[in-house]
């Protein structure tokens, strides 16, 4: 009988986990067309210019988010921004 409640405990916890795992892969697929559509001149990067207009939390968070304080930020940075989150 134990052995039935450690099954279904360890699949429980296996299905909260796979879907944050989706949840997460759904937030990232999102902020990455919310970017290709902020990214204007479609360099990959964006300005904080750009950022206002399109993504305002980065821009709200873009220096933080610019760590090199290159003056643009990529795909990448905004998702090591995001995993520092979780």
């Amino acid at each position: 009988m134990m052995r039935k409640h450690i099954g279904a405990a360890a699949l429980a916890g296996a299905m909260i986990i796979s879907a944050c795992g989706v949840a997460h892969a759904q937030s990232v697929a999102q902020m990455e067309s919310r970017f290709a559509a902020a990214d204007k001149n479609g360099d990959g990067k964006l300005t904080l210019a750009e950022a206002q207009a399109g993504m305002p939390r980065v821009a709200k968070n873009f220096s933080k988010i610019d760590r090199d304080g290159k003056g643009y930020v990529t795909v990448d940075d905004i998702k090591a921004a995001m995993a520092s989150m979780m």
